[in-house]
């Protein structure tokens, strides 16, 4: 948590103005109790109005600056916790952006989005609350503590006592909520886990009847949650009452032993007053201590998870300086290549060899978990080769600065994202400059533009999140349509044409040829209809490379190969 106090160098003056008027308004407070006894001493108990009526105004001037005091501190407190939250906030985002596909993975959306939501909330109420109370409450403390004993050294070690109680119960309380806020935390992650698959594989729920299974593995994880929380808050909630409770035994003991004094004269009645009204400032500050701290508590525990998000290193790094190419007939090179996901038991990839010249298209396929699209992660470099290297242009990938590297790539991931907004707005990812014309050319590519000049406004048609509002071969022909606008030398199509019926992959296959001519296309499929035409075929399996060559050439060494279409030309021919 200490580390991310550096976002707070820029509001320095409001984290100093913030207590110093609080400071001010505590001072102010502390002398009302005085002013109280001298109104009873000098005004009531002598019948003197004009004392009583000079003490008032005193009281009314105490009030009104106190009040200004509070007002002005409350104001650079929010001030400093909104734009320390908001910094914060923003650094999180962008460190989650430099993030590989290694580190996402391992963490998932669900932990991210809490990191971002529910704790920087917390951390924005807890430095609020700090800045607000954490010198007040204990200057109101000790400060009556001391007041009490320019009035009566006897009486005042009563308030020596009642503090040390109360401390030992609210460091000892947040000792023990400290390591529960944080697994309460947790519990909220997997919360929000079930929370998120459960909207969006909402269709696949309903469709199988699961509802009812769904809810009871929520209300499940939601009981652990809910008893985790009220263990924690019945920790936490022994503060307020444990401090009330010794606060008013000081008080019975306080006035008793105050009748006992003024009764031998030893003090007066508007002092023992004065002593009950420290007493009631210093219940009224432990308890919005011991919610200070149940918030420290909380905004540390949150802190921390941020913070740990921020300290990752990112398993994917790249240098600044641009590089230039030093092999002008090979685009891509693949040298004995393997790759492992961190945690894996086993290689994903194992000792791949590829040669790919430019302008060739490439087919790539396999069974499922062969290894498709690990490939071509690592040729994209979203994931670090474990072995051997992958070149392109005849330079390492890993010697690319990033922009330079994606700026090679036109990708299309396996699951179609699209985000809310129009159509334009969608396409232009692609190249946020593109005009109408570059736009509507790779729709005509990805055999998009028929369907997209039937909705209306065209361009302008709003796209809803996920793209939910078209269908599932639409929305493939538009991420495809996305990865065209950019002209990109590379274009990889990680099964982006599951959904598409056998004619209209036909013609999206003829298009890129046509259109595409002289760019290097990656196509990963279960198809061997889409990749035939391929002017090298890898096939894969487990990871391995088992065949590469043209269609013809693994019809008669590849088995695999032969196997799988086979399998496909029998189902085509009798559809």
């Amino acid at each position: 948590m200490r580390r991310l106090l550096k976002y707070m160098k820029e509001y320095k003056k409001e984290a100093f103005l913030s207590p110093f008027f609080k400071m001010v308004e505590a001072i102010f407070e502390l002398f009302v109790p005085l002013v109280v006894a001298s109104m009873i001493d000098n005004g009531i108990m002598r019948g003197d109005t004009s004392h009583v009526l000079r003490m008032a105004a005193i009281m009314l001037c105490l009030a009104v600056v106190g009040l200004i005091s509070a007002l002005t501190a409350q104001y650079f407190a929010a001030k400093a916790a909104i734009c320390f939250t908001s910094k914060v906030r923003r650094a999180l985002f962008e460190k989650i952006q430099t993030l590989s596909y290694t580190e996402l993975d391992s963490l998932g959306s669900s932990t991210l989005i809490t990191r971002l939501t529910s704790d920087l909330n917390q951390m924005q109420n807890g430095v609020n609350m700090t800045l607000r109370l954490f010198l007040r409450s204990p200057f109101i403390v000790f400060g009556a503590m001391i007041m009490a004993f320019t009035i009566d050294a006897r009486a005042a070690m009563i308030f020596v006592v009642t503090i040390i109680l109360l401390s030992a119960v609210v460091f000892g309380i947040m000792t023990i909520s400290i390591p529960l806020y944080k697994k309460t935390q947790k519990g909220l992650d997997g919360i929000l886990l079930a929370t998120r698959d459960n909207l969006a594989g909402t269709r696949v729920i309903r469709a199988f009847c699961m509802e009812e299974t769904e809810i009871a593995d929520f209300k499940d994880k939601n009981a652990l949650l809910t008893a985790l929380q009220n263990f924690t808050g019945r920790i936490s909630a022994l503060m307020n009452p444990l401090t009330l409770l010794i606060v008013n035994f000081a008080v019975l003991i306080l006035i008793y032993t105050g009748g006992i004094r003024v009764n031998s004269g030893k003090i007066t009645t508007g002092e023992v007053v004065a002593l009950y009204n420290y007493m009631s400032q210093i219940l009224v500050e432990l308890i919005k201590l011991a919610n200070l701290i149940v918030s420290i508590t909380k905004a540390t525990a949150c802190g921390d998870r941020v913070e740990a998000i921020l300290e990752i290193e990112p398993s994917v790094t790249s240098p600044v300086e641009e590089v230039t190419s030093r092999d002008s007939e090979y685009i891509i090179k693949l040298r004995s290549v393997g790759m492992r996901y961190k945690g894996a038991a086993k290689d994903a990839l194992t000792d791949i060899d590829l040669s790919v010249k430019r302008g060739q298209t490439v087919g790539i396929i396999g069974g499922t978990g062969s290894g498709k699209t690990s490939l071509v992660n690592v040729i994209a470099r979203f994931y670090d080769v474990s072995a051997g290297e992958v070149l392109l242009n005849g330079v390492d990938i890993r010697e690319y600065p990033e922009k330079q590297l994606r700026s090679f790539f036109g990708i299309v991931p396996q699951k179609s994202a699209l985000f809310k907004g129009t159509v334009r707005d969608n396409l232009r990812w692609g190249k946020p400059d593109a005009d109408d014309s570059a736009i509507f050319k790779a729709l005509d590519t990805a055999q998009a533009r028929e369907f997209i000049e039937k909705k209306e406004g065209v361009l302008d048609y709003e796209i809803e999140q996920g793209g939910k509002n078209l269908s599932g071969g639409q929305r493939q022909r538009l991420t495809i349509a996305r990865a065209l606008v950019g002209e990109p030398e590379i274009l990889i199509l990680d099964d982006s044409s599951s959904a598409l019926d056998y004619a209209t992959d036909a013609r999206l296959r003829s298009a890129l040829r046509a259109d595409f001519a002289g760019k290097t296309v990656f196509i990963v499929s279960q198809r061997t209809s889409s990749i035939q035409h391929a002017d090298v075929i890898v096939v894969l399996d487990d990871g391995k490379a088992v065949g590469i060559g043209t269609h013809d050439e693994l019809l008669k060494t590849c088995g695999i190969y032969k196997e799988i279409y086979d399998s496909q030309f029998r189902k085509e021919a009798a559809e």
